[in-house]
């Protein structure tokens, strides 16, 4: 009977131990996350200014006329 006790008694330090391990990952994760997720919204409003910039230069080129 201890000695079952003592093997619950280290699985559950186990467990413990892998549940601290794992939230500290799921908190990098998160972190991670939060910074690709910034750097995207960022990239996009870049892309969107450029495309804006774009279709203001393309709307300043004189028009070319198509031979009939």
């Amino acid at each position: 009977m201890v000695n079952e006790l003592n093997a619950l008694e280290s699985k559950i330090v186990q467990v413990a131990s892998l549940c601290r391990t794992l939230r500290a990952e799921n908190t990098q994760l998160r972190q991670q996350l939060a910074a690709a997720e910034a750097e995207r919204n960022g990239l996009a409003e870049r892309m969107e200014t450029a495309r804006n910039r774009i279709e203001q230069l393309v709307r300043q080129l004189p028009e070319t006329k198509t031979p009939a």
